[in-house]
């Protein structure tokens, strides 16, 4: 099995801690909300912390598919929130699993830093396709700042 690492730093306006809640604790509820082609984020076994595997549906070319996110971590003390994609069509045949290890610091001007470091674990010897990289790269990013707009344009979340 190979790993790949990929590292990338997003940065918001938002409070780590707020920002922490939204991403975090709340994403269940606003990505439906604020991202049109995710239909329903629902937990399908666990109670919400470490181990629990939650089926996120999506429309995408006109199909209705899914992928399998299992939260491996959350540390409230540090902002830090680890969890994988193992299941669904996140998964090319290529890949076992495809881990995320997210922190949020504190920002210029009171806000944050996202600090994300991706691991795609490859079946044998095989590489990561670099366009399916990029697009993984692309839909994180936008999702991370779907939720931070989210946040900004409600004032009284906390």
């Amino acid at each position: 099995m190979g790993v790949f690492t990929y590292e990338n730093d997003t940065t918001s306006t938002v409070p780590p801690a707020k920002l922490f809640k939204a991403v975090v604790h709340d994403a269940d509820v606003i990505v439906p909300k604020v991202v049109d082609s995710i239909k329903t984020v629902e937990i399908v076994e666990g109670n919400g912390g470490p181990g629990t595997v939650k089926k996120i549906t999506f429309v995408e070319g006109g199909q209705t598919l899914y992928v399998l996110h299992k939260v491996e971590a959350i540390d409230e003390a540090k902002l830090e929130y680890n969890y994988s994609i193992v299941g669904g069509v996140g998964i090319s045949d290529i890949v076992e699993k495809i881990s995320f290890e997210a922190k949020l610091v504190e920002g210029p001007n009171g806000g944050s830093v996202g600090k994300m470091t991706v691991k795609y674990h490859t079946k044998g010897d095989a590489k990561p396709i670099e366009k399916e990289v990029e697009e993984g790269k692309a839909k994180g990013d936008a999702l991370f700042k779907a939720i931070e707009d989210y946040v900004l344009a409600n004032p009284n979340y906390n």
